[in-house]
């Protein structure tokens, strides 16, 4: 945030820090570096930077002003932003063509797990009825998502809420206060108690890790993925959102797939070298020690929304080719990041 900013816009631009601090310290509504916040300033769209922690909105300088008639000009010319601000957010076309002053974009997994569910539409009219929203299906993230939006607004002028397909949650309002309010009211509508898997095989675990380049993860809720039955055969079926994509660059589920427990004595480190993660049935999980923060913070959001997911619900995963694009914009992301000089992950 710039210091020669106007008193009052310094203000403002302090409580959109705060909210997303807030918002961003919440694992079960931010992962890593995903979700972005934005506010319009007197033609000014201050907006998160991509790679850039919301939780650490107090204590780096997280967004970054972008000339707001500008960025609509390049959308008007179907010419993605983030391609000509390579440190802005991936969603910044999106953020621009929604008409609310402070707009706040989040992958909570209460509603991740309702929108990879075929009857999603269905489902949330009812648990949302009241509240102006709409539902978007899938788009990939930039240019394609905003298109959709302006699609929705276009026909329902007055929406707040907007429940994007295989991919998280969009709120707008006047000010940080309102945003917070509609989030507040929305995770309780869609709030889903988790599925209580089975503990975990530490045993098993620290003999299978001991003395390779594997370790236990840190938060011992990601072992659900191993040890239930129910998160298996979800994971096997497919990627449901493409934060999935940070974990490989393969557009096959086979990385989610789970293991036998191998026998410490065999050759399986070298079968699994290329693997940030196993999957072990009925152990539970080990991650390499190379994993990132990012992907570790990945593994915990996942572990909580297969967690949340219905073994009756039909799914709707993303295709091959849905997969190919995500894998090519976080791959093009990562690039630019490093180019300038960055190393979080690119969202």
């Amino acid at each position: 945030m710039s210091k020669n900013a106007p008193a009052t816009n310094r203000a403002e631009l302090t409580q959109l820090r705060e909210l997303s601090a807030r918002i961003g310290s919440d694992p079960l509504l931010t992962q890593a570096s995903t979700g972005n916040s934005s506010m319009k300033l007197k033609g000014v769209l201050w907006i998160k930077a991509s790679g850039k922690w919301m939780a650490d909105a107090m204590h780096e300088d997280i967004v970054m002003p972008l000339d707001l008639a500008e960025v609509k000009e390049r959308v008007k010319q179907e010419v993605d932003p983030a391609e000509r601000y390579t440190r802005a957010s991936s969603e910044t076309a999106m953020h621009a063509v929604l008409p609310h002053r402070v707009v706040l974009h989040v992958h909570c997994v209460n509603t991740l797990a309702w929108a990879v569910r075929q009857d999603a539409p269905v489902q949330l009219e009812h648990q949302l009825d009241g509240l102006r929203w709409q539902w978007i299906s899938y788009a990939p993230s930039g240019l394609p998502l905003a298109r959709e939006i302006e699609k929705v607004l276009s026909a329902s002028a007055d929406t707040d809420i907007f429940v994007l397909g295989n991919h998280g949650l969009v709120i707008g309002g006047d000010d940080c206060g309102a945003v917070e309010n509609l989030l507040s009211q929305v995770e309780q509508r869609l709030a889903i108690c988790p599925r209580q898997a089975d503990r975990a095989d530490y045993a098993a675990l620290a003999e299978i890790a001991d003395g390779s380049s594997w370790d236990l993860p840190d938060d011992d809720e990601v072992h659900a993925l191993g040890t239930d039955v129910i998160s298996r055969e979800i994971l096997s079926g497919g990627l449901l959102y493409p934060c999935q994509s940070i974990f490989s660059n393969s557009s096959t589920p086979g990385l989610f797939c789970s293991v036998p427990c191998p026998d410490p004595r065999d050759q399986w480190e070298s079968r699994y070298c290329t693997r940030p993660f196993l999957i072990i049935e009925g152990c539970g999980v080990i991650v390499k020690r190379t994993m990132t923060p990012a992907q570790r913070a990945m593994m915990s959001g996942l572990a909580q929304v297969i967690q949340r997911i219905s073994s009756s619900a039909l799914l709707r995963y993303l295709t091959v080719e849905e997969v190919a694009n995500s894998l090519n914009m976080i791959g093009s992301r990562y690039r630019e990041l490093a180019n300038a000089g960055q190393c979080s992950s690119a969202r």
